[in-house]
């Protein structure tokens, strides 16, 4: 079986389309997990921690 440029072309659209949208929904689903809270607002928060001023 040869593959066309047109069956590529038309393959990647239809599959791709699916592949980055079920990508977007798992990241989305790991960015607000409940567990995760204290590490994401630890990293928010780590560039006010580490100050100890204004540069002089």
């Amino acid at each position: 079986m040869q593959f066309t440029h047109e069956f590529l072309v038309g393959f990647s659209k239809s599959y791709g389309l699916f592949y980055l949208i079920a990508l977007s929904v798992a990241i989305t689903i790991y960015a607000y997990w409940p567990a995760l809270r204290n590490r994401f607002d630890k990293a928010a928060n780590s560039i006010f921690d580490d100050e100890e001023g204004p540069c002089r």
